[in-house]
């Protein structure tokens, strides 16, 4: 029988809490940064926020939450198509849990098109979690002690100290505001390794009837 489910309710399924956290393993061990509970839980938010401040149905903003903390639970199994795994995992978590069928696809395709190599804004849903996970640079996300071996990407996200993502409901803008020390990473490598995720970002805003903006340091980039 279906039910309401939340996203607390998620949080607490012993299967998603098991494939989080080996999901966070499976990458730590392939070299990536942080996925452990902090993006999840930080993706669902930003999701959540910005479906409430646009002023979407709150179910509808409980749903991108939902999505947003299981949009990297394919990584137990595989990097490479991550989106599409982790969608059919989530799928059949939330059918067993109860959940409407109609919610369980908008949550699946949502998950289904947030990688970087193929996601879209398909939904309202999946626009939302593509802000939240596109938008997680930060100095915790990094996993290597050591700074005289740090790549690019460690290198870019120690030097964010602080991000946050601002939305205008008046003035229909989502502004990533990131804190940057130039002395750890020069600004132009943020857009060296991420500006196919601001090009998703402004898509994603897009879909959403807002503009994209970029702030770094005060400074307005885009």
């Amino acid at each position: 029988m279906a039910k309401v489910i939340s996203l607390e309710d998620v949080k607490r399924n012993p299967e998603v809490m098991a494939y989080l956290e080996r999901s966070n393993e499976v990458m730590g061990a392939l070299g990536y940064t942080e996925h452990s509970f902090r993006h999840v839980g930080l993706v669902s938010h930003i999701a959540h926020n910005i479906m409430a401040h646009l002023g979407y149905p709150q179910r509808e903003a409980e749903l991108a939450a939902v999505a947003g903390y299981l949009h990297d639970i394919g990584n137990v199994v595989s990097r490479l198509n991550h989106g599409q795994i982790g969608a059919v995992i989530a799928g059949d978590i939330l059918r067993r849990m109860g959940l409407p069928i109609d919610e369980v696809a908008q949550v699946m395709g949502a998950i289904g098109n947030h990688d970087d190599d193929v996601g879209q804004p398909v939904s309202r849903i999946s626009a939302a979690i593509l802000l939240g996970d596109k938008s997680d640079v930060h100095r915790t996300r990094v996993r290597n002690i050591d700074p005289a071996t740090f790549d690019i990407h460690d290198r870019v996200n120690y030097a964010a100290e602080k991000s946050f993502v601002r939305v205008d409901e008046k003035e229909k803008t989502i502004t990533l505001e990131l804190t940057v020390d130039t002395k750890i990473a020069p600004v132009m490598e943020y857009f060296e390794i991420f500006l196919t995720r601001m090009v998703m970002c402004r898509r994603a805003a897009s879909f959403l009837g807002c503009n994209f903006e970029l702030s770094i340091n005060e400074v307005r980039l885009l």
